[in-house]
C-alpha cells in the first residue's frame, strides 16, 4: 500500500451532546505476543480465551494490536464482533506480523487508512531500515467519531527489538508520516505502540515528546498497575520501571487514567505484555 492519503465515502450520523457533557475516548495497546511462538504452556491456544476477556472487560473504543498474525485477528473479531479491524503483514507480501487497529463500529467510521514501513522507504512495502533486526511498520487510521462529531488520527507501530538507531530514526518516520497528510491543528493525534524503549529518558521517547506529543501514564490525573509492561508471562516486581508500550497523545483531548492492566487467571497471563489502557476526556 502506498503512504498517500486513502480516504473513504463513508454515511456518517451524528448524535446532540449537550453542552455540559463530557464524553470520553477509552484506548488500548495491546501486544498480544505472536500465534505461532513456541511458547508450551503459554501458546496462543491456550490464553487467547482470557486475551479476548481483558479486552471485553475493558471496552476500549479503539484498539492497537502487536505482533497480530492474521489468524489472531481473525479469532478476536469472532469473538469480539461489535468491532471492525484492519491489519497488514509486515511482509512485502502482506504475511507475518500486523499492527492491527480495532475500533467499535457503533461509535466510529473509517475516514482513512494507511500503511508505511519504518524504514528509509517507508513506502515500500516489506522495507527494513537502518540496524533493525526485522521488518517493523505501522498503520495510521483517522475516524469519525458519530458520539461526538469529532475525528481521531490514531497511528500504532511496533519498533525494533534490536536496533537502537532504528528505534529513534523511526519516531521521525512517524512524524514526517503525519506531516504529509496533516490533521487539523485541534484534531487528537493518538501514536500507541510497542516501542520497545523505555519511557522517560530513551533516545525514541525523548524525540517523540520533542515532536510534541504527551505521555498518557504521566499526564493522567490517575495511574493504576505497575511502571513495567513486559512480564515475559511472569508476575513482575511491583517497584520495577520499565514503560515499553505507550500511549501518547497531542491535540484537544486529555488523560483522566492511564493503566497498566496487570490481569491474569490461575497464574497465566494474556501475553508476555501487559495491555495499557487509557481514559480520554474529550474537551
Amino acid at each position: 500500500m502506498i503512504r498517500s492519503c486513502l480516504f473513504f465515502l463513508v454515511l456518517l450520523g451524528c448524535g446532540t451532546l449537550a453542552a455540559d457533557d463530557q464524553p470520553a475516548l477509552r484506548v488500548m495497546t495491546f501486544n498480544i505476543r505472536y500465534g505461532t511462538a513456541p511458547d508450551g504452556e503459554n501458546h496462543w491456544l491456550k490464553r487467547r480465551e482470557l486475551l479476548a476477556d481483558t479486552i471485553r472487560q475493558y471496552q476500549p473504543g479503539i484498539l492497537g494490536l502487536q505482533e497480530c498474525l492474521e489468524s489472531q485477528g481473525e479469532y478476536l473479531h469472532e469473538k469480539l464482533p461489535e468491532y471492525a479491524w484492519h491489519g497488514l503483514g509486515r511482509n512485502r507480501d502482506g504475511s507475518s506480523e500486523m499492527t492491527a487497529v480495532f475500533y467499535r463500529k457503533d461509535r466510529f467510521a473509517l475516514l482513512q487508512l494507511e500503511n508505511f514501513w519504518l524504514s528509509e522507504t517507508p513506502d515500500e512495502p516489506g522495507s527494513m531500515g537502518w540496524d533493525a533486526r526485522i521488518t517493523r511498520m505501522a498503520t495510521r487510521v483517522r475516524l469519525y467519531d458519530r458520539q461526538t462529531g469529532r475525528r481521531f488520527t490514531l497511528v500504532n507501530t511496533h519498533f525494533d527489538h534490536v536496533g537502537e538507531q532504528a528505534r529513534e530514526q523511526s519516531v521521525g518516520v512517524v512524524v514526517r508520516n503525519l506531516s504529509q497528510c496533516p490533521p487539523p491543528p485541534d484534531e487528537p493525534v493518538l501514536l500507541i505502540g510497542d516501542f520497545n524503549a523505555a519511557a522517560g529518558q530513551s533516545a525514541p521517547y525523548t524525540a517523540a515528546i520533542s515532536a510534541g506529543f504527551q505521555d498518557a501514564w504521566v499526564q493522567a490525573a490517575e495511574r493504576k498497575g505497575p511502571s513495567i509492561t513486559f512480564n515475559g508471562f511472569k508476575p513482575v516486581d511491583p517497584g520495577a520501571d520499565n514503560r515499553i508500550d505507550w500511549i501518547l497523545y497531542r491535540g484537544n483531548i486529555e488523560p483522566l487514567v492511564c493503566e497498566t492492566v496487570d490481569r491474569s487467571e490461575n497464574g497465566r497471563f494474556p501475553s508476555d505484555h501487559f495491555p495499557v489502557f487509557a481514559l480520554f476526556r474529550l474537551p
